[in-house]
């Protein structure tokens, strides 16, 4: 007798196997041997730093200079700059448009100006201004028209700065009573 005339003989029998095969291979796909784990980590927390800056003298002038004469004796006044955020920045120092009394002899033109970076505090103390000192600008006030790098400041670092003034010794009659005034601003980025 063929394999085939049992099978078809006795059909409970047949359909016994055939259940049998088919939970065999039921089991065997479902557990598919496939393996799985998981870790996680939890409370990861992002936060940003801060970047601002400290003016000694806020909402006020860094010098002002009358009674100026040509050749005469330079103004001086210093301000000190600092980073009062958790961030390092760069500084820099740029002049608004200046306001000269007279358009047609700018006085702006013939103020020479000296920008000194006097160098970083030490704690408290500030530091002594020098001969030796970084001269971060020297030049007319009407031609300090590009922003002036101070470089990088770290988050607390402050820096005094001297600003000296002077009118330079080409002015002639036509500057007499003439003023020239205008605003600076510190930027960090």
């Amino acid at each position: 007798m063929s394999r085939l005339s049992v099978l078809f003989s006795s059909p409970k029998r047949t359909l016994a196997a055939l259940a049998t095969v088919l939970v065999a291979v039921g089991v065997t796909a479902a557990s598919g041997a496939d393996f799985t784990a998981t870790s996680a980590n939890p409370g990861n927390t992002f936060a940003t730093g801060t970047l601002s800056i400290y003016n000694s003298k806020e909402a006020s002038a860094v010098l002002s200079a009358s009674g100026m004469r040509p050749g005469g004796t330079a103004s001086t006044g210093t301000v000190d700059i600092g980073n009062t955020g958790s961030l390092s920045g760069a500084f820099t120092l740029t002049r608004g448009t200046p306001v000269d009394s007279d358009s047609s002899n700018p006085l702006s033109a013939k103020l020479n100006v000296k920008v000194v970076d006097c160098g970083l505090f030490a704690g408290a103390t500030p530091p002594t201004c020098d001969v030796a000192d970084p001269v971060k600008y020297t030049g007319t006030l009407a031609a300090m028209s590009s922003p002036v790098a101070l470089g990088s400041f770290a988050g607390a670092d402050k820096h005094r700065y001297e600003f000296t003034v002077s009118v330079d010794s080409s002015a002639g009659n036509a500057y007499q009573g003439d003023s020239s005034d205008t605003v600076f601003t510190w930027n960090a980025a």
